[in-house]
């Protein structure tokens, strides 16, 4: 925990003492905060299964998107003590490690496929407290590593051998769209030093015999609105400089959400076409692995809703 006395675990390198309960950009200070956990239905397929991802959403974050979906788990100041159902939000409730052990622990007795950290990068050190105790106590799933993309390689070297399913969120690729909606313009190229260290220790997405992800690299993209031409340039790093075989996630559901509103190009969901045209990039790319929409396995989602 000794990370946390000058905390540099992110980009941000914010130095606040968090063991004296200072905080910085992602507002969490010793204890990690856990807004909601539970089997988890609305991953990739090859995450979710019969029995669904075992999700664990972390309150706080390094990033602070104009568009997030999820502004009262992300944004400090909305922090609440108590922990919500999966897919609600709420700020949180500060854990002991112990308390996170056992959390991990209920959700592979429930039958869960996998342990899935939802936004993790600004707790690191208490993730990796908490499975020392939850592996002494059982735990045998594998592990995703579930983020923003925009993580310190120093940081995701720490989890070399620990964490077994790597799914980094594309955002951006030029440090102008990453400034102006993230606030953050070093994004892209962290992003692309950070999958790349991802794909080094886990290397293609590998999965058994019943199509669940045992290891390896799985990739999400969000399409947005008018960005297109940044969406060729992501597919096209996946292919150069991490693999043809990366399995990736183009996803449409963009909607106009928190802060979108102020920002004029944004403020709208995606035109008739623009999808489209997502996909046939990143087939043109070269990719060839995507996460397929599944009308039976919407209808089967729905029944658990």
């Amino acid at each position: 925990m000794a990370l946390l006395e000058q905390c540099t675990l992110c980009p941000r390198r914010c130095g606040v003492n968090r063991l004296q309960e200072k905080t910085g950009f992602c507002g969490i200070g010793r204890k990690a905060r856990i807004a909601a956990y539970g089997p988890h239905f609305g991953e990739e397929s090859v995450l979710v299964g019969s029995t669904g991802s075992g999700a664990i959403f972390f309150g706080g974050c390094n990033l602070q998107c104009v568009f997030c979906q999820n502004e009262d788990i992300s944004i400090p100041h909305h922090h609440e003590e108590t922990i919500r159902d999966p897919d609600e939000n709420g700020g949180g409730e500060a854990v002991e490690s112990r308390q996170l052990a056992m959390i991990m622990l209920e959700l592979q007795e429930k039958g869960c496929l996998n342990i899935n950290l939802v936004t993790p990068s600004h707790v690191v050190p208490q993730v990796l407290e908490a499975l020392a105790e939850a592996v002494a106590m059982g735990l045998t799933l594998p592990l995703v590593y579930n983020t923003s993309a925009y993580d310190r390689v120093e940081t995701l070297q720490l989890l070399d051998g620990i964490v077994d399913i790597y799914m980094p969120d594309c955002k951006f690729w030029s440090k102008e769209s990453a400034a102006r909606y993230l606030g953050a313009p070093d994004y892209p190229q962290v992003m692309q030093q950070a999958i790349v260290e991802m794909h080094t220790q886990v290397g293609d997405l590998s999965c058994g015999q019943g199509g669940e992800a045992v290891r390896g690299l799985l990739v999400r993209h969000l399409v947005m609105p008018g960005l297109l031409e940044e969406t060729g340039r992501i597919m096209k790093f996946l292919v150069e400089s991490i693999s043809p075989e990366t399995f990736v996630n183009l996803m449409d559901q963009y909607r106009p959400c928190y802060r979108a509103s102020e920002f004029a190009e944004i403020n709208r969901e995606l035109r008739p076409g623009e999808y489209e045209q997502a996909v046939k990039m990143a087939r043109e790319a070269g990719l060839h692995r995507f996460e397929e929409r599944d009308l039976g396995r919407l209808l089967a989602l729905l029944e658990k809703l």
